[in-house]
C-alpha cells in the first residue's frame, strides 16, 4: 500500500482558491464527491483512504487530476472564512493559522451532506456526529488518535503525488494548469466575510449561539 508521509506540503503554496474563469470540467461535482465518500467507506483510517483515492486518481487522465484538485480549492474556499474559524475554535480551542488549514481538508472529508450544510451554516457543526464524538472524547478526557484529529491536511496533497505518478510532471505544473484556469494560489488561510475577534467569548456567543450553548452544556458552565 502507498504510505503518505509528507508532512508539509510538497507545493510552494498550500492553495486556497478563487476561480475566475468560467470550464467545463470533465469531473464534475457529483463524480469529486463520490470519490471522497467511497474513499471513506471502503477503507479504514487516513493512510488507507489516502491510498484508495490515489489509486483511483492515478487511472485518470491529467484532466481529471486537475478537475479533482479544483474541486478540493473550491471547497476549501467554501469554509475558508472567519465564522468557520471561530466555529473551530469555540468547539476544539486553539486554532492557528495552520491549524484551520488543516480542518478546512476534514471538513471535506467528512462528505457531501455534512459539508454543505456546514458551510452554509458553521454554527450547524453542532449536529455533526464527528463532532460531538470529538469534543465528548475532549471533554472526558480521552486520548484522541491521530485519525480522531479534526484535521486531514494530506488530502490537499493527493492530487499532487497522482499528477507527478499519471504524467511524469513536476507538482509545479499541477499550479500552473490551475493558474491557467484563473485560480489565485494562496499560502493560508484567506477568509473574505466580516472580520471578528476570535476570542471574543461574547462575540462567539453571539455569532455562533449553538455552538456556545452545546458547550457550556457539556461543561456544565452556566
Amino acid at each position: 500500500m502507498l504510505e503518505f508521509t509528507v508532512s508539509v506540503c510538497p507545493i510552494d503554496a498550500a492553495w486556497l482558491a478563487v476561480s475566475r474563469l468560467p470550464r467545463s470540467l470533465v469531473m464534475d461535482v457529483d463524480e469529486f464527491w463520490l470519490l471522497i465518500e467511497q474513499s471513506a467507506r471502503e477503507t479504514t483510517g487516513n493512510e488507507a483512504r489516502l491510498a484508495w483515492l490515489h489509486e483511483r486518481l492515478v487511472q485518470r487522465s491529467a484532466e481529471e487530476i486537475v478537475d479533482f484538485d479544483a474541486w478540493i480549492l473550491m471547497a476549501r474556499r467554501k469554509v475558508d472564512t472567519w465564522l468557520m474559524w471561530g466555529a473551530m475554535r469555540a468547539l476544539f480551542g486553539g486554532g492557528s493559522d495552520d491549524g484551520f488549514w488543516y480542518f478546512q481538508m476534514w471538513l471535506v472529508g467528512l462528505g457531501r451532506v455534512a459539508f454543505e450544510r456546514v458551510a452554509h451554516e458553521p454554527d450547524a457543526l453542532v449536529d455533526v456526529p464527528e463532532v460531538q464524538r470529538l469534543v465528548t472524547m475532549e471533554r472526558n478526557r480521552q486520548t484522541w488518535t491521530n485519525d480522531d484529529w479534526p484535521k486531514f491536511e494530506r488530502l490537499a496533497y493527493v492530487a499532487v503525488k497522482a499528477w507527478e505518478q499519471a504524467t511524469g510532471k513536476e507538482h509545479e505544473e499541477l499550479a500552473e494548469a490551475l493558474r491557467s484556469r484563473g485560480f489565485e494560489l494562496f499560502a493560508l488561510p484567506h477568509p473574505s466575510d466580516e472580520g471578528w475577534e476570535l476570542d471574543d467569548e461574547e462575540e462567539s456567543a453571539r455569532r455562533l449561539p449553538r455552538i456556545n450553548r452545546y458547550m457550556r452544556e457539556l461543561y456544565g458552565r452556566p
